[in-house]
């Protein structure tokens, strides 16, 4: 999986308005600030995560962004599909409709169990999980696995 810079910004941008008062508004300027976001660019976003009803706005002087739902209920997935698109394509065609044969077939298998890998961990984490460094047990299990992989070879691994 390629995250794009945009979809790790938006992320980035849902974690930060995870952690403010239910109901207050935040501003754009003090989004891009908070996460050092190019302000252009997170206009873009958050045009993107209201159209896909993932945060609402106000207008005005006193307006801003807010998440739209609790953050109990918006997952890591929900932000990266709304920016991205599927989380794991293969050249933009249906598993299913995937043209392997012969000793390839068994790809089809590798591709679904990646995207129920990648939705296992993307889509059971919440903004609100995030927030609070609270990530669940499965999730902290893999993470501290990778640690100590990269550990073991003395440097970051891909």
């Amino acid at each position: 999986m390629r995250m794009s810079a945009k979809a790790e910004y938006a992320v980035r941008a849902m974690v930060e308005l995870a952690t403010v008062d239910d109901g207050a508004l935040v501003k754009t300027d003090d989004l891009a600030k908070a996460q050092g976001i190019p302000p252009q660019f997170l206009v873009d976003i958050l045009s993107d995560l209201r159209n896909d009803r993932l945060v609402r706005s106000h207008r005005g002087r006193e307006g801003g962004y807010a998440l739209a739902r609790p953050a109990t209920d918006i997952g890591i997935a929900d932000v990266l599909r709304c920016i991205d698109g599927p989380l794991a394509s293969v050249r933009d065609i249906g598993l299913g409709d995937l043209p392997y044969a012969g000793p390839t077939a068994s790809l089809t298998d590798v591709w679904r169990a990646l995207r129920a890998s990648m939705r296992s961990v993307l889509e059971q984490t919440t903004l609100a999980d995030v927030a609070s460094g609270a990530l669940p047990e499965h999730v902290r299990v893999l993470a501290d696995d990778y640690r100590d992989q990269e550990e073991k070879r003395g440097h970051s691994v891909g």
